[in-house]
């Protein structure tokens, strides 16, 4: 219920300086009051922070800095209250024990951004920022979350409803006065152009969309190539560790080998597989069958070709099986002689056994994935899934009244596509409600977020 208060622990439990547990309702100032008994909080200014003690009944449980913010001037317009104690899962739990006991509930996942949201703090593009900020992996993506917080991507939502309901306006004018506006004329040098005006719009929203999610969820990258190739020492050089067993024997890598990195400010999620041959080996073979599903899901593909060896038969398979996926051939131990007498589109020379060339695999990686120079100052990104599933739905329905218009159809059967596409956009920013969308997207926050 809305005018519950509610309480969780905000930081994550364990060994560390401090814990705070928080709390958010009409009644958090004064539940605090009835454990923290060296000051009346209900008498206190907002936004001030006062040393204390906390007591179960006459017991010292910790001492404590308890912060107060008064309603409306909080994160979520209602009164608020966090408690910093000492760090430790025990001290935080019992503190929050007794907040319950005192009248507090406790929250749910992401109830407090929640809360911040349906009380018209953020919008719901702001909330999910929210948690995009907690899960930033590098400084773009960090970037990106921070422009969705201060409120960029809403006001750009707001400004293409805007022309939507301009031109619904005008509809509406015709169809209540139809002497107003001849309907040819009113199609013809009103909404058509205006719908080209907007679609152009949301296109290059949608364009630069697959960059944001880039950036925002990172890629999906196999590392595939023959036995014995480098591919393990390719993933060691990428992550700066020995995470693969390398050794000479063809067949080492039966399974795939998972780990994670930055480069250019894209998250690579990589995985190294089996090296992909004909095999009678049981475990290997089903290391195998493995790794050629790795190829169907993966996002991007780093071939690894031996520069030390001819063509093979096999190497001829995976670049078939893989030409119309993103590609970089990557030619291995450039160190060694070379008996590669063949040129590849989109290929880079190194030596992962020394690190050479590390950084041109780490250009053409940027460039193969990102559609240009990424300008966050200037250029609004959508990145989230759910923004860019709406907004091609926003166009898909702009298009059908396009489409309606051209063919001079009744403007009350244009106005029906219209509807439909402000509707969808206004589910980007929260403004048409679901109240099963908003517990599928609040329940992957964390507690006391």
């Amino acid at each position: 219920m809305k005018d519950e208060t509610i309480a969780a622990i905000s930081t994550a439990l364990g060994p560390s300086a401090i814990n705070i547990v928080r709390m958010t309702g009409d009644d958090a100032i004064n539940i605090t009051n009835k454990i923290f008994k060296e000051k009346n909080l209900l008498k206190v200014p907002s936004h001030t922070i006062h040393y204390g003690k906390i007591y179960d009944q006459e017991t010292v449980l910790d001492e404590v800095l308890v912060t107060v913010f008064k309603e409306p001037k909080t994160f979520t317009k209602e009164n608020m209250v966090e408690i910093n104690c000492h760090g430790g899962a025990f001290v935080a739990n019992k503190i929050l024990e007794l907040l319950l006991k005192s009248g507090a509930r406790l929250a749910h996942k992401g109830e407090f951004t929640e809360r911040a949201y349906l009380n018209g703090r953020i919008d719901l593009t702001q909330a999910e920022s929210v948690m995009d900020i907690i899960e930033a992996r590098s400084n773009l993506s960090l970037s990106l979350a921070n422009k969705g917080l201060d409120g960029k991507i809403y006001e750009k939502i707001v400004s293409l409803r805007d022309e939507l309901l301009d031109i619904i306006a005008h509809i509406e004018v015709n169809i209540d006065y139809p002497e107003y506006d001849d309907v040819e004329e009113l199609t013809n040098e009103i909404v058509i152009p205006k719908i080209h005006a907007l679609n152009k719009k949301m296109a290059s929203l949608l364009e630069t969309s697959h960059d944001g999610r880039v950036i925002r969820e990172g890629v999906k990258t196999a590392i595939i190539g023959r036995p014995n190739v480098g591919k393990s020492s390719l993933l060691n050089a990428l992550l700066g560790e020995d995470k693969a067993i390398v050794t000479e024997i063809q067949g080492t890598t039966r399974d795939t080998v998972e780990g994670s990195l930055i480069m250019g400010g894209i998250v690579l999620h990589l995985i190294d597989t089996a090296g992909i041959r004909e095999s009678h080996d049981i475990v290997e073979k089903m290391g195998i069958d493995k790794a050629r599903k790795v190829i169907e899901e993966a996002e991007l593909i780093l071939f690894v070709l031996n520069n030390n060896e001819l063509l093979t038969d096999d190497d001829n398979q995976l670049l078939e099986l893989t030409k119309n996926k993103k590609r970089i051939i990557i030619i291995n131990k450039i160190d060694l002689e070379s008996k590669l007498n063949q040129t590849f589109e989109n290929s880079v020379s190194i030596s992962a056994l020394n690190k050479t060339n590390i950084e041109l695999l780490e250009e053409k990686i940027k460039a193969l994935l990102l559609s240009g120079s990424i300008n966050l100052e200037d250029q609004i990104y959508l990145s989230n899934s759910r923004h860019i599933a709406k907004m091609e739905d926003a166009k898909k329905a702009l298009n059908d009244a396009l489409s309606t218009a051209n063919v001079l159809m009744p403007v009350d059967m244009i106005e029906i596509d219209l509807k439909t596409a402000w509707e969808t956009l206004g589910e980007i920013i929260g403004e048409t409600k679901s109240t099963t969308l908003l517990d599928e997207l609040f329940s992957k926050f964390c507690l006391g977020k």
